[in-house]
């Protein structure tokens, strides 16, 4: 069986939680980690038994050891590190939030294209099995009507924000606050099943370091609306539900899909779940090996359509609360 070579940008817990899923599937194999101090990437690498430790990027992108990298820095470093490494002719699996923004994904899946590599954003949920079954299961409600999905998670990083400590979950220079790390977990699903909506209303509220802190959104499409709700400042134990003419899907929750029901409008249930035998993060590592070895550049489910439009989304919603991010500006404008 060929084995994907991976490097890894980020020492942080989502690092752990991807190589922990990923080496549920053979075919992953781990050879590398990035680290902008060697300190770092030795205790990573002995936690990990990683062989190979980098403290420049670039070389570990020229490296003949790695064929793919997965990127799981701050989002503001995520178009940069991820266009270098496809420069060298590496695949890329690039942690969400995509990019700042539609105008860096862009610049990502041109990268792509002019390399003839793989890229795809690691948005694991909509790889699920159970996400999978609710997809299959919309024919079942009738015409939808309207999808509702809350993600309310308090940041245990609040408590230091709270007493003027700003750590990079609520900085603007890194292109973080609640809507890339906690809302677009609640508006990508809705893109996937949906596409593009017609109207975008947000309204939030804006934390003084300058990133948005919670906010709720109302889109418009031909048949439906749907709304969001998404917060790094309060907790909500609110689910995910597609409500249609002749039934309701309800997810437990949108990041990690443990429970699905269908509840149909004469009173019958039925359960949805399907056995969940791997840990979360093994269904996008095998989406991202397969797509590499089947010579595709980019996934049928995570496509490139469906992390542009939902960039764009974002760069509306942020633009409607008054959001700016240092990446917005372009070169000329810095």
């Amino acid at each position: 069986m060929n084995r994907l070579r991976f490097g890894v940008v980020g020492t942080n817990f989502i690092t752990d939680w991807l190589i922990a899923g990923g080496r549920q599937d053979e075919r992953f194999e781990l050879t590398a980690v990035y680290s902008r101090t060697q300190e770092t990437a030795d205790a990573f690498a002995v936690r990990h038994d990683i062989p190979h430790k980098f403290t420049s990027l670039e070389k570990m992108a020229a490296s003949p050891l790695v064929d793919a990298v997965y990127v799981a820095s701050p989002n503001a470093l995520h178009a940069a590190q991820s266009i270098l490494c496809m420069e060298h002719g590496k695949h890329v699996l690039c942690e969400k939030a995509f990019a700042s923004n539609a105008r860096e994904a862009r610049e990502m899946f041109a990268a792509a294209r002019r390399n003839k590599v793989a890229l795809m954003e690691a948005m694991k949920p909509t790889l699920t099995p159970n996400f999978l079954a609710a997809r299959e299961a919309l024919s079942r409600i009738g015409t939808v009507r309207r999808y509702f999905s809350c993600y309310c998670q308090y940041s245990s990083r609040y408590d230091k924000f709270r007493e003027g400590v700003v750590l990079n979950a609520f900085r603007p220079e890194l292109s973080n606050g609640a809507l890339p790390d906690i809302g677009v977990y609640t508006i990508y699903p809705m893109v996937v099943l949906f596409g593009r909506p017609q109207t975008i209303k947000a309204a939030g509220y804006k934390l003084p370091s300058g990133v948005d802190g919670e906010g709720s959104v109302v889109f418009s499409y031909p048949e439906m609306d749907a709304a969001v709700l998404y917060s790094k400042i309060a907790n909500s134990q609110l689910p995910t539900e597609i409500q249609g003419e002749d039934g309701n899907i309800v997810f437990d929750r949108i990041n990690i899909i443990s429970e699905l029901n269908l509840h149909f409008r004469d009173g019958r249930k039925e359960l949805l779940s399907q056995p969940v035998e791997q840990n979360e993060y093994c269904y996008e590592i095998k989406e991202f090996i397969d797509v590499v070895q089947s010579g595709r550049q980019e996934s049928a489910i995570n496509s490139w359509e469906n992390t542009l439009i939902t960039m764009e989304i974002m760069d509306e919603i942020r633009q409607q609360l008054g959001i700016v991010y240092p990446a917005d500006k372009t070169k000329s404008e810095k």
